[in-house]
């Protein structure tokens, strides 16, 4: 036969607090000492050391299959308790018990496992019922919640668990057993319940972001062009969408094919942000005919204007193809050199004997334009500095450099990759060399033409010929 739970017994299975008037002060400052050592880093007190509360504020199962049950009923002396488990029966309970709400929300702590809350309490008549319990769910929504019933009205009960609840238990069928069980099946399925949402949380976030990619990288405008194009994009930090590299390819009226990449300093938010505002200010001052320093300089007004701090600056290279294919005009702004196959030649990186300074470091700078031979056909790859900064091997002091990534894509080159499947292998190299994933920014731009070039697509808007 059922026994009222002791309020305070030492050694039994199944322990009780009541918080009566006659020791809510005591519990009071029981409860500000406890919160006093949570701010100092100092032990806690023995009454909460069986229970532990989660990093993200959720409760979870004390140590040694201890649990911690906060009931929450009209009458704490009155009709609710657990007979005591057998000897050796396991888990022990320990019970604290509030009379209302108000007194629910000051007894709700980290060590709490999981409250039980009486669906007979005062203002049970509002939402359908379930007044009490809607507004425990809101109170402890990290928590897992049990509903208390009469064993006649089980139709409650089920709706408990529809509205929130993890389970219900019929007061006239409690024991120590089937209670110490169902909390911790309620704190189980709690948690089970919070990583699926977390799991589905990240999917739509993944999408999201899916979405947004799509956005912000760019979509050549080569309509009419006959080069080939490939590109890849891999952010250094983890899950971030995009970092502080860009670029962007297009084709304007007269049939010049104008490519840039670039790379803000910096691996975060704001740099990847300043990226995009630079990639979209190239392509709408390009696409309006202007070039040349005036481009750069322009561009230098947009990122001092946009930057977070005057010591963001940000490095470029632009390539523009002329109508006809055989020649391209190359210009510097603190930028890794273009690398450039022709026909029948090694792959070869173009000098910095003209180059100029990165954008946001000199007023007033200059940016010397240099002009290149390229024949009949070749491929210009330009890339960020993400791509050469690599370590070759794991724990390796030295880096990958230009002329490593030179003789890399030479020896793609030799086995006949090209356009997508020639980057695609050298970043699968960098990374292999590296001894995992890159932690810079990448960005890698390639044009082609001559063999194995698409055959031009129709032609869109005016161009030379």
């Amino acid at each position: 036969m059922p026994v009222p739970v002791p309020r305070q017994r030492t050694g039994s299975e199944v322990e009780r607090t009541a918080a009566t008037p006659d020791t809510a002060d005591s519990t009071q400052n029981q409860e500000q000492d406890q919160n006093r050592n949570r701010a100092t880093g100092t032990a806690a007190s023995a009454d909460s050391a069986d229970a532990v509360g989660g990093a993200d504020g959720a409760a979870t199962a004390a140590p040694c299959g201890h649990l911690t049950l906060l009931v929450i009923e009209d009458d704490p002396a009155g009709p609710f308790s657990v007979p005591e488990l057998p000897e050796g029966g396991g888990t022990r309970v320990r019970i604290r018990t509030a009379r209302n709400l108000t007194e629910a929300a000051r007894l709700l702590t980290d060590d709490i496992d999981c409250l039980l809350v009486d669906l007979a309490l005062p203002g049970a008549a509002a939402d359908d019922g379930l007044g009490p319990l809607s507004r425990v769910l809101r109170l402890a929504p990290h928590h897992a919640v049990l509903a208390l019933a009469d064993e006649g009205d089980a139709e409650r009960a089920a709706a408990a668990v529809r509205a929130g609840a993890q389970d219900y238990l019929f007061r006239d069928e409690l024991d120590g057993r089937l209670l110490s069980r169902t909390i911790r099946y309620a704190v189980e399925r709690k948690r089970a319940d919070g990583a699926q949402r977390q799991l589905t949380e990240s999917r739509l976030h993944a999408q999201e972001n899916a979405r947004l990619e799509r956005g912000l990288l760019p979509t050549p405008l080569l309509e009419g062009s006959e080069l080939r194009f490939a590109s890849r994009y891999r952010p250094g930090r983890s899950r971030a969408l995009l970092g502080g590299d860009f670029y962007d390819t297009v084709r304007t009226p007269d049939g010049t094919v104008h490519a840039m990449i670039g790379d803000v300093c910096g691996h975060g938010p704001d740099e990847a942000a300043l990226g995009v505002e630079l990639r979209i200010a190239w392509r709408a001052l390009t696409l309006a005919g202007i070039g040349g320093d005036t481009l750069l300089a322009t561009l230098q007004q947009v990122l001092e204007c946009e930057r977070q701090s005057d010591e963001v600056f940000a490095t470029l290279c632009t390539v523009d193809i002329e109508p006809e294919g055989r020649g391209a005009t190359v210009r510097l702004a603190g930028h890794p050199a273009p690398l450039v196959a022709r026909r029948g030649e090694d792959a070869r990186l173009l000098s910095y004997e003209h180059s100029g300074p990165a954008l946001g470091l000199l007023p007033g700078g200059r940016w010397p334009s240099r002009r290149v031979e390229l024949g009949d056909s070749w491929d210009v790859m330009i890339y960020t500095d993400g791509l050469i900064e690599g370590r070759v091997g794991a724990g390796s002091s030295r880096r990958l450099g230009e002329d490593g990534m030179a003789e890399m894509v030479n020896e793609q080159l030799a086995a006949g990759l090209r356009c997508d499947a020639l980057i695609e292998a050298a970043l699968a190299r960098v990374e292999e060399l590296n001894g995992g994933d890159l932690t810079d920014d990448v960005a890698v731009l390639l044009l082609g033409r001559g063999e194995n070039a698409p055959a031009p697509p129709a032609l869109v808007g005016p161009a030379a010929p």
